[in-house]
């Protein structure tokens, strides 16, 4: 795709002395006006070295500017170069790159395939897959396709939370309380009463918080009967989130959780013994992190049990010699900040280089309208229960508009869940928020629904248009494109053609949402020009030209709402 913004800096070098183009490139902005032209090159920087006023200096620049053949015209506003691209050379280009490079549009090679690994969702086995986990489960999604689509080779990682102290709980609470028949018919929900009735009669009874730390350590050295319930209640956790996944289209390349690196464990330790970072206190072992402001690391118990950390040092350690990887990231919420904190400062004084290549990608949290969720008091509301009422809700809403659709269920579901994932990744990942099931299931305004239906209605014109005039359409080259000629149609060709640099720069901030308001504003700009044109002429030409700008608005709205893990309905 032609790259205006580096021919820009091309011509700017001829122009400006001092600066090279690579340093011109990185000056060059994009106004929030249209009115301030397409690009902008601030003149600041050079007052001191040409001795002249800014204001001066862009005038100079602007004048020499002029009869460029990329430009409509350059103007010196203040201290600024405002340049306007014919709108021509943006409508092909944009029209050329969205069509013709098809369901790639938007990505790059820019990854080289590298290996990154993403690590995401990681739920705990045998308890609630609940509406907090969607945060960390679509937002690592979205990050996921985004890597790949810039060209790397990603590994998913569902690192399950299948091991610690909580499930010497379990297994106590089982043999007190438990039946086969309960768990097979209902296993999460049977599971959390367990834990639940654990928590409220070990604040009678303080002895069973020694059982179940007993019951851990049993696991932990292998013991047959406490492994086989574990692994019974992991294999039942594991079905019932795999309805989960199956709902959001959600796949992994791995479920190596937890327990997965408790043999690797005992290399991590030693490690960190010949480093001499070990120290003993009351009895457990320590790092200390005094010295860079944090508190202590636990690494083992004083019964000997191993925690969190030092299970992820195993688990860091086990993927560079198994992935050799470029990044590997952990999407998981902002309260373990400090864990990651510690975790990454230990790998630094382990004196592994790759440290820096490790990132915690911190998210805000889910609360509920009436205080925070906890698994211990059984106050969650299930990710399940929220999928299926969107679907529910969207089928009714299909029903009463009668939506034109082939498959009222497929399109329900598609709109449901899109609506789910949207609402999750429109804003900043690092905000908090309340849920509310009102606001969830709420589908108008800039939603995913309403893209979803933006698509869907590129797509009618489409077929509208004909057969002939589709396959026309697909070939901007050819088309003569001055009848696209409006202000809306222009803007809309602008939002397409940056589309590539709103998925780099999602990339490069581990930030979805960035994609998320760059398809509501072609959603937008493509509603404004069906209202304002006239799309389907009785003018062969012009019609064959005005749906190659909706082809390509169709092509990059499906390729966004695919990068966020949204489907992208034909009809609605």
């Amino acid at each position: 795709m032609q790259n205006f913004k580096k021919q820009i800096a091309e011509m700017l070098e001829r122009h400006v002395e001092g600066l090279d183009s690579a340093e011109i490139l990185d000056m060059v902005e994009i106004p929030q006006e249209s009115s301030m032209g397409d690009y902008a090159f601030p003149c600041f920087r050079l007052a001191k070295a040409l001795k002249k006023a800014p204001a001066l200096i862009a005038k100079e620049i602007a004048g020499k500017l002029e009869g460029e053949a990329l430009f409509e015209k350059t103007e010196a506003v203040s201290a600024y170069v405002n340049m306007f691209i014919k709108k021509e050379a943006m409508l092909r280009t944009a029209l050329a790159a969205a069509i013709g490079e098809g369901s790639r549009f938007g990505g790059s090679g820019i990854g080289g395939g590298r290996k990154v690994i993403v690590e995401y969702s990681s739920p705990n086995i045998a308890k609630p897959f609940h509406i907090g986990h969607i945060r960390s489960t679509v937002i690592g999604n979205a990050i996921n396709n985004i890597y790949a689509a810039l060209g790397y080779d990603t590994v998913r990682v569902n690192h399950l939370g299948d091991y610690g102290t909580q499930f010497g709980k379990l297994i106590v609470a089982y043999r007190k309380w438990g039946n086969k028949e309960d768990v097979e018919r209902e296993p999460i929900k049977t599971l959390l009463a367990y834990y639940t009735k654990f928590h409220d009669e070990a604040e009678r009874d303080a002895s069973l918080e020694d059982e179940a730390r007993l019951a851990f350590s049993m696991l932990e050295q292998g013991s047959a009967d406490e492994t086989a319930l574990w692994q019974w209640f992991r294999d039942e956790s594991i079905k019932e989130f795999s309805r989960v996944y199956r709902l959001l289209g959600i796949d992994f390349d791995s479920y190596a959780g937890e327990s997965f690196y408790s043999d690797k464990m005992g290399k991590a330790i030693s490690l960190l013994k010949d480093k001499g970072l070990l120290k003993e206190s009351d009895g457990a072992v320590i790092v200390d992190l005094e010295e860079w402001g944090m508190p202590p690391a636990l690494i083992t118990k004083k019964d000997g049990s191993t925690l969190y950390i030092t299970r992820d040092i195993a688990a860091a350690l086990y993927r560079k010699e198994a992935y050799g990887f470029h990044k590997n990231l952990y999407i998981v919420a902002s309260q373990q900040n400090l864990h990651f904190r510690q975790w990454l400062k230990i790998i630094e004084l382990l004196g592994f280089e790759w440290a820096e290549d490790c990132v915690h990608i911190p998210f805000g949290l889910v609360s509920l309208e009436d205080g925070v969720m906890s698994t211990r008091a059984g106050r969650v509301v299930f990710l399940e229960d929220v999928l299926r009422r969107a679907i529910e809700r969207t089928r009714e809403i299909v029903l009463e508009k009668n939506v034109n659709t082939d498959n009222i269920d497929e399109t329900a579901r598609q709109v449901g869940i899109g609506a789910v994932i949207f609402q999750e990744l429109s804003n900043n990942r690092i905000k908090d928020y309340v849920f509310s099931w009102d606001k969830i299931l709420n589908f108008e305004g800039e939603t995913g629904p309403y893209i979803q239906y933006s698509h869907a209605r590129a797509s009618s014109l489409v077929r509208k248009g004909g057969e002939a005039a589709a396959a026309a359409a697909a070939r901007p080259e050819a088309l003569d494109l001055s009848y696209i000629e409006s202000d809306s149609a222009f803007g809309l060709a602008k939002l397409i053609y940056r589309f590539p640099d709103a998925v780099l720069e999602a990339g490069e901030k581990y930030e979805p949402s960035i994609v998320a308001r760059h398809i509501v504003d072609i959603a937008q700009a493509f509603n404004k020009f069906y209202h304002d044109e006239h799309i389907l002429t009785d003018d062969e030409a012009e019609k064959t030209a005005k749906l190659s700008l909706v082809l390509a608005v169709k092509q990059t709205l499906k390729n966004g709402l695919g990068l966020l893990g949204i489907e992208a309905p034909e009809r609605m």
